[in-house]
Protein backbone atom coordinates (compact mmCIF):
# COMPACT_ATOMS: atom_id res chain seq x y z
CA UNK A 1 0.00 0.00 0.00
CA UNK A 2 1.43 3.34 -1.05
CA UNK A 3 1.69 5.81 1.80
CA UNK A 4 3.18 9.24 2.46
CA UNK A 5 3.76 10.53 5.96
CA UNK A 6 4.86 14.10 6.65
CA UNK A 7 6.61 15.28 9.78
CA UNK A 8 8.71 18.16 11.05
CA UNK A 9 6.16 20.93 11.27
CA UNK A 10 5.70 23.17 14.26
CA UNK A 11 5.72 26.70 15.60
CA UNK A 12 8.70 28.82 14.65
CA UNK A 13 9.54 32.50 14.93
CA UNK A 14 9.95 34.66 11.84
CA UNK A 15 13.42 34.16 10.41
CA UNK A 16 13.64 30.64 11.76
CA UNK A 17 14.04 27.33 9.97
CA UNK A 18 12.29 24.00 9.79
CA UNK A 19 12.92 20.83 7.85
CA UNK A 20 9.91 18.85 6.77
CA UNK A 21 10.15 15.18 5.94
CA UNK A 22 7.98 13.09 3.65
CA UNK A 23 8.52 9.39 4.29
CA UNK A 24 7.30 7.19 1.45
CA UNK A 25 6.35 3.54 1.68
CA UNK A 26 4.98 1.08 -0.84
CA UNK A 27 7.01 2.52 -3.71
CA UNK A 28 10.50 3.77 -4.51
CA UNK A 29 11.42 7.39 -5.11
CA UNK A 30 12.84 6.56 -8.53
CA UNK A 31 9.31 5.59 -9.60
CA UNK A 32 7.40 8.72 -8.61
CA UNK A 33 7.80 12.47 -8.53
CA UNK A 34 7.23 13.97 -5.10
CA UNK A 35 5.79 17.42 -4.70
CA UNK A 36 5.38 19.65 -1.69
CA UNK A 37 2.23 21.72 -1.45
CA UNK A 38 0.80 24.05 1.15
CA UNK A 39 -2.58 25.41 2.02
CA UNK A 40 -3.21 28.33 4.33
CA UNK A 41 -6.58 28.91 5.98
CA UNK A 42 -9.03 30.42 3.52
CA UNK A 43 -6.66 30.02 0.59
CA UNK A 44 -6.22 27.56 -2.22
CA UNK A 45 -3.54 24.92 -2.37
CA UNK A 46 -0.19 26.15 -3.65
CA UNK A 47 2.61 24.09 -5.12
CA UNK A 48 5.99 24.75 -3.52
CA UNK A 49 8.61 22.38 -4.90
CA UNK A 50 8.84 19.09 -6.70
CA UNK A 51 11.57 16.52 -7.24
CA UNK A 52 11.17 14.12 -10.12
CA UNK A 53 11.86 10.41 -10.14
CA UNK A 54 15.28 11.18 -11.61
CA UNK A 55 16.04 13.84 -9.03
CA UNK A 56 15.35 16.91 -11.15
CA UNK A 57 14.01 19.82 -9.12
CA UNK A 58 11.21 22.16 -10.07
CA UNK A 59 10.21 25.23 -8.10
CA UNK A 60 6.51 25.98 -8.21
CA UNK A 61 6.40 29.12 -6.04
CA UNK A 62 8.45 32.26 -6.59
CA UNK A 63 7.73 33.31 -3.03
CA UNK A 64 10.01 30.60 -1.62
CA UNK A 65 12.93 30.91 -4.03
CA UNK A 66 16.20 31.31 -2.21
CA UNK A 67 14.62 30.29 1.10
CA UNK A 68 13.33 26.75 0.59
CA UNK A 69 15.06 23.76 -0.93
CA UNK A 70 13.95 20.23 -1.71
CA UNK A 71 16.10 17.13 -1.47
CA UNK A 72 15.74 13.41 -1.11
CA UNK A 73 17.45 10.44 0.47
CA UNK A 74 16.77 7.48 -1.77
CA UNK A 75 18.12 5.01 0.78
CA UNK A 76 15.66 6.29 3.35
CA UNK A 77 12.89 6.73 0.78
CA UNK A 78 12.34 10.21 2.17
CA UNK A 79 11.99 13.65 0.62
CA UNK A 80 12.81 16.78 2.57
CA UNK A 81 11.76 20.39 2.39
CA UNK A 82 14.27 22.67 4.06
CA UNK A 83 12.66 25.98 4.92
CA UNK A 84 14.83 28.91 5.96
CA UNK A 85 14.10 32.57 6.66
CA UNK A 86 10.50 31.70 7.40
CA UNK A 87 7.88 34.40 7.21
CA UNK A 88 4.39 34.62 8.74
CA UNK A 89 2.95 34.19 5.25
CA UNK A 90 4.55 30.73 5.10
CA UNK A 91 2.07 29.60 7.73
CA UNK A 92 0.10 26.72 6.23
CA UNK A 93 -0.48 23.02 6.30
CA UNK A 94 2.20 21.38 4.19
CA UNK A 95 1.50 18.20 2.26
CA UNK A 96 3.62 15.97 0.10
CA UNK A 97 2.17 14.10 -2.84
CA UNK A 98 3.33 11.47 -5.31
CA UNK A 99 2.89 11.62 -9.07
CA UNK A 100 3.10 8.32 -10.91
CA UNK A 101 4.26 9.95 -14.13
CA UNK A 102 7.57 10.70 -12.47
CA UNK A 103 7.81 14.24 -13.79
CA UNK A 104 7.16 17.60 -12.17
CA UNK A 105 6.33 19.54 -15.31
CA UNK A 106 3.44 19.57 -17.72
CA UNK A 107 0.24 17.75 -16.96
CA UNK A 108 1.20 16.28 -13.61
CA UNK A 109 -1.33 14.23 -11.72
CA UNK A 110 -0.63 13.73 -8.08
CA UNK A 111 -2.30 10.47 -7.17
CA UNK A 112 -1.34 10.05 -3.54
CA UNK A 113 -1.30 12.57 -0.72
CA UNK A 114 -0.10 12.60 2.83
CA UNK A 115 -2.10 13.98 5.75
CA UNK A 116 0.10 17.01 6.08
CA UNK A 117 2.04 18.77 8.79
CA UNK A 118 1.24 22.20 10.20
CA UNK A 119 3.77 25.01 9.99
CA UNK A 120 3.06 28.16 11.96
CA UNK A 121 5.38 31.15 11.75
CA UNK A 122 4.66 33.63 14.48
CA UNK A 123 6.39 35.66 17.14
Amino acid sequence: QLQLVESGGGLVQPGGSLRLSCAASGFALDEYAIGWFRQAPGKGREGVFCISNSGAITNYADSVKGRFTISRDVAKNTVYLQMNSLKPEDTARYHCAAAGGGTCRGRVRYDYWGQGTQVTVSS
